[in-house]
Formats: structure tokens, sequence, C-alpha cells
């Protein structure tokens, strides 16, 4: 029987938590002005399949319509910024930093980096785009 890949991660106060039974996607930064404004900074997340992620807790998540078919989810009562979801595609981004360590994970890229803060340079050598890069999300 082969073993299944669990990662767990959780918000700031612990009132929500998940499980992923599966795979994540390595990790991508996005500089958009939405994740910009919801994390004060720029977002790194990775992502699971949908039918893998498990959540706790679920009745302390708000969910934010940012745009049409996009919701964001965050804890109501830390605040913490918890998932990204694109209710069209199979999969829920989740904010890498809210994943227990060790992650295993690596950062493979930067996306909306047209709309990114002007108090600081992208100098990781990393692939940029001025917007998305569906094969980095995906």
């Amino acid at each position: 029987m082969a073993k299944t890949e669990t990662n767990r991660g959780a918000c700031l106060c612990g009132a929500v938590s998940y499980q992923v039974l599966g795979p994540l996607r390595p990790v991508v930064a996005c500089h958009c002005n939405q994740c910009r404004r919801t994390s004060g900074h720029h977002v790194a997340a990775t992502s699971a399949n949908r039918g893998d992620l498990r959540i706790t807790g679920e009745d302390a998540i708000t969910w934010f319509t940012s745009s049409p078919g996009i919701r964001r989810g965050f804890c109501r009562l830390c605040g913490s910024n918890l998932f990204w979801d694109n209710q069209a595609r199979p999969s829920v981004s989740i904010m890498s930093g809210t994943l227990d360590r060790p992650t295993n994970l690596t950062l493979i890229g930067h996306i909306h980096t047209a709309s990114k803060g002007d108090y600081y340079e992208i100098a990781d050598g990393l692939p940029s785009h001025p917007h998305d890069d569906h094969s980095l999300t995906s």
C-alpha cells in the first residue's frame, strides 16, 4: 500500500486547522493588488486538490468574494489569511505560512509582478511574470 502524503496547518489562534491528504504544489508568490491588501505584502501560496483538503473549525472561516468566482478564506477570530479559492478549478490555494513545518516545499516563481509594491525588489532569480502564469498556478 502506498503511503499517503499528509500536511497540516492552522490559523494563528487555532480555531481553524486543516489537513491535506495528498501532494502540495510548489509555492508561488503573488504580488497582485488584492493579495497585497489581504496580507500586507505579497502572498506565498501552495495548492492542493479540493478533495484532499479536510478543514476543522470551518464555522470560524469567513469567505470573502474578491472577484467573480474567487473567494478568500480568513479566520474570523484572528484574521489569518488561509485560502484562495477559484471555484472553477479543481484545487484550492493554501497560504504557505499557515502550514506546519517542515513543509518540504520550495518557491518556484512570482506572478503579477507588474502590481508589486514599490518598496521592494524581487531579486531571488526565480521566474517572474508581470501577470498570471497558469503553468505555475495550475
